[in-house]
């Protein structure tokens, strides 16, 4: 690790450039999660029970600020927080996907341990009807603050469940993972959320539903025949039944998906849609607003803030005020109007995991360190915890580590010797940083197809699998050094690397130790729990009314609840 106020980190533009334009070709299902950090103590430098305040944004790449190298982009106030804080250069998401990391982030351990890893092909939660979400036996870091008097609120974006049974119980929703406070939104900025912005479904519900319509055309058009004919009797009954039930299951996948911005892009205050569908007029705007207005109610006492952007996933979005002023499009545009609220897919290779992570206490951490020693957005849970006096929870493992020490100085190595970075439910790749060498060694057990063949990226499914044909397995791993190739653009060789059968080999049992200490959970994400339920559809009027209603545009509603 080095820590000194001039910055020592050697990461160029022009490679974090390379490893963002990865990230963009090889986005799964084009979530990411960045988590960025502010603690700061408002009235006080003591290092117990701090106000804290975490900011996230997804797909936000490392070569999209201005402290990781940008030029180009005008982040003038999240660089603020670099300059009078800490800069992780070496700061990994969990997953890199929405749901799964952020899983982490509450619960500081891996996805896999609580049922948030996918061993289906889909890894997020795609619809507001869906039954799995984050378990309530998870102990989140907001749960263990509220029990040490601290005010919690998210504002923004949640992507980890809401109800389980019916459409009000609300047993996943953040106000049942220690949150007193929610406005936001339960699902994600999905492109279809946003008219003229494509479909992140079309094509893959297309090339799914060719087959099984033709089947099921050719199969009721043939017992027809037959019957008509009289070559086999078919009761009329059952034919009817075919036909009947045929009809309904096309009725009802056409009404969702032509619905799908009503039913699944909204907004909510606590247990209250507020906005359906969502309006990204003044979102930012909007969020940053109830932001301030929560520290405001709250600066008596402790609290606890996660500030969750929609900025800068797809689909974009910028304000009036910021569109068509940066040099990058409606994404830059999107990053800048996010700096703005600061001041007031994914893979994993490094492109697709390696992401900001920035920390800012005044007085308490040095101002203008970088450590380049590997950190994980599942150390935000110990530490925030042993901040604000908790205990952390002895009955389970925690895969995160206080970051206290390393911030302060106080050690000069990371905890994370090894970290296991999953596709899904699968084990793709794992880091190991030796405890007596700088370098930072890296292997893939497999990789993703790409489609069209000879392309960069899963275009023709919009997504990368993790599993069966979808992906190539390699034997031995694919090693990479991360101190000299941080870009993994040539895979070490017995013949290039003369360790390279004892770094498998101490990787090797790393694994097997970190499989031994997993236990079988259930699949959050199975099939059943990611399909859409109608009898647990929320909204906020009526389906004849397409569920439509605008509370928040209209300010109709009682003053904002206090947190």
């Amino acid at each position: 690790m080095k820590r000194s106020v001039v910055p020592s980190f050697k990461w160029s533009y022009s490679q974090s450039k390379k490893l963002t334009s990865v990230r963009k070709k090889m986005r799964v299902l084009v979530f990411l999660i960045i988590c960025q950090c502010a603690i700061k103590s408002v009235k006080t430098h003591s290092t117990s029970n701090p106000n804290v305040i975490l900011l996230m944004a997804d797909d936000l790449g490392i070569g999209d600020l201005g402290c990781y190298g940008n030029r180009t982009l005008r982040t003038s106030n999240i660089d603020r927080i670099a300059e009078e804080g800490v800069t992780l250069t070496q700061h990994i998401a969990a997953s890199p996907l929405c749901t799964p990391s952020r899983a982490a982030f509450l619960t500081g351990r891996y996805p896999i341990r609580s049922g948030m890893a996918a061993f289906s092909r889909v890894g997020v939660f795609l619809f507001s009807a869906s039954s799995g979400g984050l378990p309530s036996e998870e102990i989140t870091f907001t749960k263990l603050l509220k029990q040490r008097g601290y005010a919690t609120a998210l504002i923004g974006k949640w992507h980890l469940g809401m109800n389980c049974e019916s459409s009000n119980d609300f047993c996943h929703h953040p106000l049942s993972h220690g949150f007193d406070y929610f406005y936001g939104l339960t699902v994600t900025n999905f492109r279809d959320c946003k008219p003229g912005q494509g479909s992140v479904f079309l094509k893959g519900v297309q090339k799914t539903l060719v087959i099984p319509v033709q089947i099921a055309g050719i199969t009721l058009v043939s017992l027809a025949i037959v019957q008509y004919i009289g070559l086999l009797k078919v009761p009329f009954q059952a034919l009817s039944y075919c036909l009947l039930i045929t009809a309904i299951s096309f009725a009802v996948l056409i009404f969702f998906f032509y619905h799908f911005r009503h039913l699944n892009c909204f907004l909510m205050r606590d247990h209250q849609i507020i906005q359906q569908p969502l309006s990204y007029e003044n979102l930012t705007q909007r969020l940053t607003k109830e932001a301030m207005q929560f520290i405001s109610r709250n600066s008596d006492a402790p609290f606890l803030l996660v500030l969750s952007y929609l900025h800068v996933h797809t689909a974009l979005y910028a304000s009036k005020n910021f569109r068509g002023k940066s040099k990058h499009g409606l994404y830059g545009d999107a990053v800048e109007e996010m700096d703005w609220s600061v001041g007031g897919k994914s893979t994993n290779w490094e492109g697709g995991i390696r992401v900001p992570g920035l920390l800012r206490w005044p007085g308490v951490i040095q101002a203008g360190a970088y450590i380049d020693e590997p950190t994980s957005n599942m150390d935000i849970f110990p530490t925030v915890v042993k901040l604000a006096e908790a205990q952390l929870p002895s009955d389970r493992v925690i895969d995160g580590h206080d970051l206290m020490p390393l911030l302060q100085g106080k050690v000069t190595r990371s905890k994370h010797e090894f970290l296991f970075h999953y596709c899904n439910a699968y084990l793709n790749a794992v880091r190991w940083h030796p405890g007596n060498s700088e370098s930072v060694w890296k292997v893939f057990f497999f990789t993703p197809n790409f489609s069209p063949e000879n392309s960069n990226g899963c275009y023709d499914s919009h997504v990368c699998f993790c599993h069966g044909d979808f992906i190539k397995q390699h034997d031995p791993p694919l090693l990479f050094d991360l101190s000299r190739d941080p870009e993994e653009k040539v895979p070490l060789t017995p013949e290039t690397e003369s360790r390279f059968y004892e770094i498998l080999r101490v990787i090797h049992l790393a694994v097997d130790n970190h499989t031994r200490s997993l236990h079988a959970v259930p699949d959050q994400l199975s099939w059943d729990n990611l399909l859409w339920k109608p009898w647990l559809q929320p909204c906020c009027s009526s389906f004849l009314q397409s569920c439509y209603c605008d509370y928040d545009s209209e300010g109709s509603l009682l003053e904002v609840h206090s947190g």
